[in-house]
């Protein structure tokens, strides 16, 4: 009887083998079909190899324990299900292996993320060592007395006062936006919302931000910068994906190394080109013979008249990538939240129709718009994942600790989606902000800005833009989604869907829109 039930048990694992051996090879064939050059082929074949020896250990000596491969999540729109499955599986953390040798501990438990969130770990050094040939060592990936330092400059241009005037700014960046969508409330057709919308965050960042009037969404999708940017988060995406491309010099002398590295010098480019154009406009501002218009203080004035503890002025390199990492995050990330923002709205009329009605909700302290903003960020936040490197052990609260450089990342989409914590996970329901029910819940249940010390600094840069970006949209149109495209979710940096994200939009009736405030919700 017992050899008979380890027979069993030994011929159930290795079907499991074999279908993660299954899913390895669709993988490697559909990273061969992204033109990965053939000679690369052995490398690969033998990382296929090095991804098994986990599973093998586990077979072999009968260890159950949660394997969980990256492998296994395939980019075809279904790995945040496997997530939220595994999840499931393991309600309070599950490691992910990256080939035999790496293993990220994704938590996503409010008990355990706040361990991780209120400690000032840096960031991992494998998907931002990645990132920073890109945006260099910004704000987002600097670590240690550098990150305090230039976090304690960077603050005061994200203040309220700094903020407010930026409203107006905001408006007409998307004024422009549903302008251009006019004709498609005329044909009746569903379109694609992230490409323009995208344009749309970019042309607000530049304009807020920098003072720069882009012209980006009169030039479309051949803006050079926005298509660079897109290729940058592809390559760093697939980067992570394939184990071989982790050392530099094989990715360096790859075909995709050279398209990233040609890329970097399109946003480099691009940024200096913006600073140096400020810096001339700060010196004619500065002649006394010059009668210049009032301009409201921004994120690059703050940068060029900062001072470091010696009295010195920033240099160029370093306000260079302060500037690429605040472009990066302040316009993709927020791109995705309001395409995902329009799509559950639109999925969902009955909210559309709530907001009109009520434009400020039951409760005047929680305006009903920022309730269903938060609720399509629960359901998709545009950083679905943070992950961290341990400098030294750390104990979480039930007296479980993580050795000095293991790898912890808080799985946030999972998280989420945690039916621990949220009742119904996967239903658009924005009245769970309400004040009475959020007193309910953890304070790290909702984390769409991460928290602790190295939260987003430009959280409420992004909420207002949210806000102003979709009152004007309700003011306008009736938002429908297309029954038969639902997006297929998946991670390029910030979340995005594989077969994008259509919408239909229909024109209001006139009147139908009186009882809106032209203040900002």
């Amino acid at each position: 009887m017992i050899s008979r039930k380890c027979e069993q048990v030994n011929r159930k694992r290795c079907s499991e083998c074999l279908a993660l051996c299954t899913a390895t090879t669709d993988c490697q064939q559909g990273t061969r079909q992204n033109a990965c050059p053939s000679l690369f082929d052995t490398l690969v074949w033998c990382s296929l190899f090095l991804f098994m020896l986990p599973h093998l250990f586990s077979l072999c000596f009968h260890i159950k324990v949660p394997l969980c491969y990256s492998l296994q999540m395939k980019r075809d729109g279904t790995e945040f299900d496997k997530s939220v499955a595994w999840g499931v599986r393991f309600p309070f953390a599950f490691p992910v292996w990256f080939g035999p040798f790496l293993s990220i501990l994704n938590l996503h438990h409010p008990d355990y993320i706040k361990t991780l969130l209120s400690s000032t770990e840096p960031k991992d050094d494998i998907a931002y060592r990645f990132i920073k040939p890109w945006i260099g060592d910004g704000l987002l990936v600097s670590s240690g007395q550098k990150w305090f330092n230039h976090r304690r400059l960077l603050t005061p241009g994200f203040h309220y006062k700094i903020l407010k005037p930026y409203v107006k700014t905001m408006a007409d960046c998307s004024r422009l936006m549903l302008d251009k969508w006019e004709g498609y409330s005329q044909t009746n057709e569903f379109f694609e919302v992230f490409g323009p919308v995208s344009l749309m965050s970019l042309d607000n960042i530049m304009r807020c931000a920098f003072s720069n009037n882009s012209n980006c969404q009169n030039e479309g999708e051949t803006n050079t910068y926005i298509k660079a940017v897109y290729e940058l988060s592809d390559l760093v995406n697939m980067r992570i994906r394939v184990f071989p491309y982790h050392s530099d010099l094989i990715f360096y002398l790859s075909p995709h190394g050279f398209r990233f590295r040609r890329a970097c010098r399109v946003t480099h480019r691009h940024t200096e080109e913006v600073i140096r154009k400020r810096k001339e406009a700060l010196m004619e501002e500065a002649k006394p013979e010059q009668t210049q218009a009032k301009r409201n203080l921004d994120f690059l004035d703050i940068l060029l008249c900062a001072r470091d503890e010696d009295d010195n002025a920033l240099s160029d390199e370093v306000i260079r990538a302060e500037v690429d990492t605040f472009m990066f995050e302040g316009h993709d990330t927020t791109a995705s939240s309001i395409s995902f923002l329009m799509y559950s709205l639109a999925s969902h009329p009955q909210h559309q129709e709530i907001y009109r009605e009520r434009p400020q909700g039951d409760h005047p302290w929680i305006p009903y718009t920022t309730m269903c903003i938060k609720e399509s960020l629960r359901l998709y936040p545009a950083v679905p994942g943070i992950s961290r490197k341990l400098t030294k052990t750390m104990t979480f609260i039930d007296g479980r600790s993580m050795p000095e450089g293991s790898y912890i990342g808080a799985a946030l989409y999972s998280h989420h989606r945690n039916s621990m914590i949220w009742e119904n996970p996967k239903v658009f329901d924005p009245l769970r902000f309400l004040p009475e029910n959020v007193s309910k819940r953890h304070p790290h249940a909702f984390l769409p800005f991460s928290a602790g010390p190295r939260n987003c600094i430009g959280q409420n840069f992004a909420m207002n833009e949210m806000k102003v970006v979709i009152a004007q949209t309700l003011r306008r149109y009736q938002l429908m989604a297309d029954p038969a495209r639902p997006p297929k979710v998946a991670a390029r940096l910030v979340l995005c869907a594989l077969n994008g994200i259509y919408i239909k939009i229909k024109p209001l009736q006139p009147g139908a829109t009186t009882s809106l405030s032209m203040k900002m919700p």
